[in-house]
């Protein structure tokens, strides 16, 4: 067991935030594929915002009564502390902001990593949000804004001093967007460098890629993002082989089991149209793993799919003929 702040966590292992994916029936899919915690998609701190549909599925975590994590991201205090404080109120366990995401709609609000720009405005945010809530704040970041810019030992420095509980680095730089590999040099050097928990992040798709990078950088834990898509399963893997020095691959009948769980929920949580479509972007995540050099043709058939129904008959045909 671990800690951030005074919330017991089942362990170091986490789910990494995208928006758009890592929805409430895939971060329940992962928590059973040995996921320790999830975190909510980005949330806007814009609060006026929150009764659109959109915000509403992102804070509901039907799946997650025990341990309720809720990110958010915003461009200045004042708008933070307001949806700090609603997040407490509505019974968030710990707030994470997110000073990484590189997307240009939130870069261009200045939110986001952008503000990795500013490093006053990050200390002026993250104190302001500590002091108004009662829950521990944490940060997800990146190294910095470009390569010439790669000023993640202030911000780790800001983070800690402004009572930030823990720092999640993601190994690139807002330019960088998903290009090229992660680094974990300056992750290490945070780690070194700082007494609060310092955890990982940025292509860990593999079971030894984990294995290497806790080894290298010494980090407290791992947030696992893309490297779960198609294969949520990698959390077990990884926690056996963390353990044990091996883990096994699934097989077909133990994947085709976790599509169908995760489908079904999928259905359960959202209106029967969106649903098709979430469960179709899903469906290729799971196709792109399974079939690397031939996916394509494969989800053709799901592309033009109209049900649940219809989508299920599919995967199965596809998995065990």
């Amino acid at each position: 067991m671990s800690y951030i702040g005074d919330v017991r966590l089942p362990g170091n292992l986490v789910l990494s935030p995208m928006a758009g994916v890592t929805d409430a029936p895939f971060r329940e899919i992962a928590r059973q594929m040995g996921a320790d915690y999830t975190i909510s998609e980005m949330i806007t701190s814009q609060l006026h915002l929150w009764d659109s549909y959109k915000t509403k599925q992102r804070l509901d975590d039907r799946w997650n009564p025990s341990l309720k994590i809720l990110q958010i991201a915003g461009a200045s205090p004042e708008i933070i502390v307001d949806a700090a404080k609603k997040c407490e109120a509505i019974g968030a366990d710990i707030l994470e902001i997110n000073m990484g995401c590189p997307a240009k709609k939130v870069c261009n609000v200045l939110a986001g990593s952008a503000l990795l720009r500013d490093e006053i405005l990050v200390a002026s945010i993250l104190d302001s949000a500590v002091k108004a809530v009662s829950i521990p704040v944490i940060l997800k970041t990146r190294l910095g804004w470009d390569n010439n810019t790669k000023n993640i030992l202030n911000i780790s420095k800001i983070a800690q001093n402004s009572g930030v509980k823990s720092l999640t680095i993601h190994g690139r730089t807002r330019c960088d967007l998903y290009n090229g590999e992660a680094s974990y040099d300056m992750i290490a050097l945070v780690k070194q460098s700082l007494e609060i928990p310092v955890y990982a992040n940025g292509d860990i798709n593999t079971p030894e890629k984990a294995k290497y990078v806790l080894d290298y950088t010494k980090a407290d834990g791992l947030y696992i993002g893309r490297g779960s898509l198609g294969r949520p399963w990698i959390f077990r893997q990884i926690k056996d082989y963390l353990a044990n020095g091996s883990y096994t691959s699934f097989t077909i009948t133990e994947i085709l089991a976790v599509i169908i769980k995760h489908i079904n929920n999928i259905y359960l949580h959202y209106p029967e149209v969106l649903a098709c479509r979430y469960a179709r972007k899903h469906l290729k995540y799971y196709l792109q793993n399974l079939f690397p050099d031939g996916f394509q043709a494969k989800f053709a058939k799901i592309s033009d799919s109209g049900s649940k129904l219809e989508q299920l008959s599919l995967i199965e045909q596809m998995l065990v003929g």
